[in-house]
């Protein structure tokens, strides 16, 4: 029953009907060559299937994975011992919404403290994508269930922005691979501004604990923290970051974040840290370069 309700994503290559991606393969490295950790894919939906392909010159999307990608540095022995019902899962597909307002802000969400996976993570709005929806079903679904905002997709200007590889835990010094997923990372257009959607904003508490609406700037700071150089210097930024928090019962209240928590990295061992994921940091470097095309 399992195998039926979820969506999966399935590989192919030129002149080969797709396969099921296997839960210990590396969907990144299978396309890539000399180990590469970004390549161009080409992605559709098929009955019920995430179809994946080598991208067409420039016409695909970037798939990406982190350089400690468990998968990829997974040997034989560590891949035998994880637990055969793991093992069966297969690779999910997830989407995840850079919500683009009117004034060029996006939406950034802190996972609830209570979530298995990856929690209190500033993430875009997104979850599973549910078998029947399209990739901007899923993600309007996703956007709305988690806080509260409603958009009609024939405004959207729906567009992929890039695809990413997500393994938790996300190291393998945290333990052995449980989850694996494909991150859609779509594009959505709102005609209004941030002020005027932060009016609207019930995020839920069961899923998100705090929101903010990043401008430019502070996703510039982001995107390169996680760069050895040309990292924005904290002192251009004012203070501390306005963030809304919601309380267990889905009170919201207005709090300040230290700039230092959305610029901190993935600990590479001990226990994880809140910071802004590392898929999303690249999604999000994907929409600054989108700005300027």
């Amino acid at each position: 029953m399992d195998k039926v309700r979820r969506v999966l994503v399935h590989v192919c290559t030129e002149r080969s009907s797709p396969q099921r991606a296997l839960f210990v393969q590396s969907v990144t490295g299978h396309f890539s060559e000399g180990g590469a950790d970004e390549v161009e894919v080409s992605c559709s939906l098929q009955r019920r299937r995430l179809v994946l392909s080598r991208g067409d010159g420039g016409r695909g999307s970037p798939l990406k994975r982190p350089a400690f990608c468990p998968i990829k540095h997974l040997s034989i022995a560590e891949a035998a011992a994880i637990p055969l019902d793991v093992q069966q899962r297969g690779v999910d597909v997830g989407v995840a919404i850079i919500l683009q307002t009117a004034n060029q802000r996006v939406l950034l969400t802190r996972r609830a403290k209570e979530l298995r996976i990856f929690p209190n993570v500033w993430v875009p709005p997104g979850g599973h994508l549910e078998p029947d929806e399209t990739l901007l079903e899923a993600g309007l679904r996703e956007l709305w269930e988690e806080t509260g905002l409603k958009l009609e997709p024939e405004g959207a200007s729906p567009k992929i922005l890039g695809l990413w590889e997500s393994v938790y835990p996300a190291m393998l010094s945290r333990g052995p691979p449980e989850r694996h997923h494909i991150v859609v990372y779509m594009l959505l257009l709102s005609s209004r501004s941030h002020l005027q959607l932060q009016g609207s904003l019930s995020p839920s508490p069961a899923e998100v604990s705090s929101c903010l609406w990043a401008d430019r700037q502070l996703v510039r700071a982001i995107v390169s923290s996680g760069e050895e150089e040309g990292a924005v210097p904290l002192s251009d930024l004012q203070g501390g970051v306005s963030v809304t928090r919601v309380s267990p019962g889905g009170g919201l209240s207005e709090a300040t974040l230290p700039l230092e928590v959305l610029m901190s990295r993935a600990p590479a061992s001990g226990p994880d840290v809140e910071r802004v994921s590392t898929g999303t940091k690249y999604a999000l470097e994907l929409w600054l370069r989108s700005l300027e095309t």
